[in-house]
């Protein structure tokens, strides 16, 4: 069983980011041949992060930054001051320019987990009388039942979002 601590989800976010950004700056690495990246690598860059973030997460879809915000934050985390980042600045970068993403994410990820235990179980009741359907579905044990409401909202999200 897995406790929970404030720390999880901070640790979580600080693993995925590190991840991804480690992913996109080898990319990047072997693709161009130099260590660090320019500003043009950078912003290619964080347009395939945010790509990939509208791509895997679950709620609305994110804008990147434009030019002007990504090269401002590149002068704020270029800690050499070189005018390229290093592997570790490059991190620091990513985890500063989605920290509002993973915040909204994480706010409607919550909702939805709230909510859809509630509508499940208001759902169920509301079954009772439905002939066939209503006696089956009173068999289901309530978190059961809920679980599957709440996975059904997730799925029935991602779908909308492969729509639009």
């Amino acid at each position: 069983m897995m406790i929970l601590t404030p720390w999880t989800g901070k640790h979580w976010r600080e693993k995925h980011i590190r991840k991804i950004s480690d992913k996109v700056f080898d990319h990047f690495k072997n693709d161009t041949g130099r260590a660090n990246l320019t500003f043009e690598d950078l912003y290619i860059a964080v347009l395939l992060v945010f790509n990939d973030i509208n791509k895997c997460l679950p709620g609305p879809h994110f804008d990147p930054p434009s030019k002007v915000e990504v090269k401002s934050l590149m002068r704020d985390c270029d800690l050499n001051l070189d005018g390229e980042l290093n592997r570790e600045e490059f991190v620091k970068f990513m985890q500063q320019i989605t920290a509002d993403t993973f915040i909204t994410v994480s706010q409607g990820l919550i909702i939805t987990l709230a909510v859809a235990p509630t509508v499940a179980l208001l759902t169920k009741r509301s079954t009772e009388g439905v002939p066939h359907i209503g006696k089956v579905v009173q068999k289901i044990p309530n978190s059961v039942y809920a679980s599957l409401v709440t996975l059904a909202i997730v799925l029935f999200q991602k779908a909308g979002q492969a729509i639009e």
